[in-house]
């Protein structure tokens, strides 16, 4: 790999883990990097000097943008929207622009990944399938939009036989080789509205998945989105569809049947998942699925019998309506990973408490009265907080009880622990990004936990 970046610097925009990651790869293979962000916080400081201990020219605060131009390939972290000043100096110059996961996966070329893309979903459904490989006794690592970079993966030693990676809207852009063993995509509907101008321009990244597909190819759709439906009709490979209804699904769990069927035969029970609300089954099949499509050898019975027990010993990922505490009758669940509206409305559609939600932070382009009909059935009150807090009362406030704070999150958990009663829950699913208050939706989750179990 190292000659293939020997014939000049290579910019890297942005410093988080996936920049400071791809620096490291990229300056072991002795490139001449050049890394920098416009942040000019402590973390990012930390991570530019370390950077810089390494032999990457690296700076936090600024970018140079006439050195972004003259390189000879630019490396934009997820983070930074296609539009940023350092990204658009480099497309006017000519310069190819990639992804951290694009170099990362030159670096990988016996690794088989399974790729996993969608609205909502993709993080539960990357760790699942993660732990289900790792039932079949196979060395497998989570990475990608889920934590940990793909380009870590790339530095480890001795790489893993499978990778389990979530690939957002963003990263998608700019990975023009992805080419996965099995590509999944769980489903389609609005979102990142503050950064694409069209939702048609969003739902044109999450097909960039497929932009490699041939009769070789094996995708897992799901069959009860329309929108998932239409886009992959015609995508070239083999299609396996997973369902909540349609039993001509090769993975499906209806109403009626309670139990998971995978190609036919049943894998376990419903009752068995260990896993809140309906949506988490299909993210159930839809792993369960693809593990299975991705070798003939995980379809036996043996490999069956290990998947189900895998999916049993599975516990879900921290800030996705996850219990967090229960505390004099009330269950206090955070759901803080719900950034879009309609990952919030699958949250509100699961609850059977009456609830009393916390919706807030930072708006990202869509209205929120698809929340009406759902919260009119399950929620006692709508605390809005945050920067968004006027738009959700707008929008909510004639048709569900909405109460309007501030930016004072120990505040909003003092309502909501007021409001609350015995048998109640109390449901963080903000349906906006965090930045307005916390550096990432972790932060909030972790500050929700503290308050709710405060004395």
């Amino acid at each position: 790999m190292a000659g293939r970046f020997a014939r000049g610097e290579v910019a890297v925009v942005g410093l988080g883990k996936s920049g400071a990651a791809v620096s490291r790869l990229l300056r072991r293979t002795g490139a001449k990097i050049y890394a920098s962000d416009a942040a000019a916080r402590g973390n990012v400081r930390a991570t530019a000097e370390e950077l810089c201990a390494l032999g990457v020219d690296a700076v936090a605060g600024a970018h140079d943008l006439e050195r972004i131009a003259r390189a000879a390939m630019v490396v934009a972290s997820p983070g930074v929207p296609p539009d940023a000043a350092p990204l658009a100096r480099a497309r006017e110059a000519g310069v190819r622009v990639v992804s951290e996961v694009e170099v990362a996966l030159g670096f990988l070329p016996r690794t088989r990944y399974i790729a996993v893309t969608g609205t909502n979903g993709k993080t539960t459904v990357t760790a699942l399938v993660d732990h289900l490989l790792g039932a079949l006794g196979l060395h497998c690592v989570a990475a990608g939009n889920i934590g940990m970079s793909l380009s870590e993966v790339a530095l480890h030693q001795t790489p893993p036989e499978w990778v389990a990676l979530e690939v957002s809207s963003f990263q998608l852009h700019d990975t023009p080789s992805i080419k996965p063993a099995v590509g999944v995509l769980l489903n389609l509907a609005s979102d990142h509205l503050d950064r694409y101008a069209t939702v048609e321009d969003y739902f044109a990244d999450k097909m960039r998945l497929f932009a490699n597909a041939d009769d070789g190819s094996t995708w897992v759709t799901n069959a009860d989105d329309a929108e998932v439906e239409r886009r992959t009709a015609e995508v070239r490979g083999t299609r396996r569809r997973f369902s909540l209804s349609d039993t001509r699904a090769a993975a499906y769990c209806t109403s009626s049947s309670g139990v998971l069927v995978l190609d036919g035969r049943e894998l376990l029970p419903r009752g068995e998942v260990p896993l809140l609300g309906e949506h988490n089954v299909a993210n159930v099949l839809a792993a369960t699925l693809a593990v299975a499509s991705a070798d003939p050898d995980y379809r036996t019975s043996d490999a069956r019998a290990r998947l189900a027990g895998g999916v049993r010993t599975f516990h879900g990922m921290p800030h996705r309506l996850e219990v967090v505490a229960d505390v004099n009758g009330v269950q206090w669940i955070d759901d803080s990973k719900a950034t879009n509206v309609s990952s919030t409305r699958v949250a509100i559609e699961g609850m059977t408490r009456p609830a009393v939600v916390l919706l807030g932070g930072r708006h990202k382009g869509e209205p929120y009265t698809a929340l009406a009909s759902g919260l009119k059935r399950h929620a006692k009150l709508v605390i809005a907080y945050g920067e968004a807090a006027p738009l959700i009362e707008a929008d909510l406030g004639g048709a569900v009880p909405v109460e309007r704070l501030g930016s004072s999150f120990p505040d909003v958990i003092a309502r909501a622990r007021a409001a609350a009663r015995p048998g109640d829950a109390v449901l963080l699913s903000p349906a906006c990004s965090s930045y307005d208050m916390f550096d990432n939706y972790e932060e909030r989750g972790a500050a929700f936990r503290r308050l709710a179990t405060a004395r």
